[in-house]
């Protein structure tokens, strides 16, 4: 059994709280737990636009906090994030990410990630023997 306090986790620091360009991602759960998915908690400053494209990982989102849209670059379509909305990367979708207010996203993504990725030039993160 893994337990973890997310509390704990962001008073530490450490290899778990990765930040970039506007965003922090708490990693509650990474590749070396073994569970075939990472799980991390995520903040998205007010104000912020994001171009993200996961080529090497499929990512399902939960709002928990906060209001924004996502844009699906393929067609154009916008949908609006709030509390309760769930959206899913299922075909590695390039998608713009916009903040209106701060966002806190609960995010799963598999492969599961290592802890350490950033995002790169095309939005997307490296597969972990690139990592």
């Amino acid at each position: 059994m893994i337990v973890r306090d997310f509390n704990q986790i962001t008073r530490n620091g450490g290899d778990r709280v990765v930040s970039d360009a506007q965003w922090t991602s708490v990693r509650m759960l990474l590749a070396d737990d073994g569970m075939g998915f990472s799980f991390h908690i995520t903040f998205l400053e007010e104000g912020s636009e994001h171009t993200f494209e996961y080529k090497n990982h499929f990512e399902s989102v939960y709002c928990m906090k906060g209001k924004g849209s996502i844009t699906d670059l393929a067609t154009g379509e916008t949908h609006q994030i709030t509390p309760g909305v769930m959206y899913a990367l299922n075909e590695h979708d390039r998608h713009i990410l916009r903040a209106e207010e701060e966002l806190v996203m609960a995010c799963v993504f598999n492969p599961p990630v290592t802890g350490n990725e950033v995002h790169r030039e095309d939005g997307s993160y490296a597969v972990a023997e690139e990592a």
